[in-house]
């Protein structure tokens, strides 16, 4: 450890006073060189401070662009027993009517009801695997058992049958037939 250069950085608060006029010639357009020396800590010139000011937010930015475009719908809800659902009346409407509002939801059922309208929406751009097969599987029992309720279904989360008509093509490659 190099003793200060000045008798001025031995303490603390002549420390801060030699920092705040450093800062002070900073802003006052001194850019060239080093401006203040206060023991071990250099106040780099304003440019120099820009430029890794400038390198820290393009990080940060990248870093948040990578963790936006990483983002998936929740998996703590993908080991449910989908058939169980679907061929149990009580299961089945319970689900249901907490999508169409008319009852109580499950934990899962409210995290389905709150990420169905943005799946809908990015065909499910945000879904596993396993939750993107669920929902085709789910779609075609549907249709095929329970027409009923896939029309009130259909008339609250596509009343304009927007979806239905991006989706139709896709969805017959499923299989899946889409009247």
């Amino acid at each position: 450890m190099q003793p200060p250069r000045s008798g001025i950085g031995n303490n603390y608060y002549n420390r801060q006073v030699t920092l705040r006029c450093a800062k002070q010639m900073q802003s006052r357009g001194h850019t060239s060189g080093y401006i203040a020396n206060v023991g071990e800590e250099d106040i780099p010139p304003t440019d120099q401070r820009h430029e890794n000011t400038m390198k820290l937010f393009i990080v940060v930015a990248l870093a948040l662009v990578g963790a936006v475009a990483a983002q998936k719908y929740t998996s703590k809800y993908d080991n449910i027993d989908v058939d169980e659902i679907l061929k149990s009346d009580r299961l089945f409407n319970n689900y249901y009517k907490c999508l169409l509002d008319e009852g109580r939801c499950t934990p899962d059922g409210n995290e389905l009801k709150k990420i169905l309208p943005e799946a809908l929406q990015t065909n499910c751009e945000k879904c596993s695997e396993k939750q993107r097969s669920g929902a085709i599987h789910v779609l075609n029992y549907l249709i095929e058992n329970r027409k009923a309720q896939w029309k009130v279904l259909q008339e609250k989360y596509d009343p304009e049958n927007k979806y239905i008509e991006k989706y139709r093509e896709e969805a017959k490659k499923e299989g899946i037939k889409l009247d």
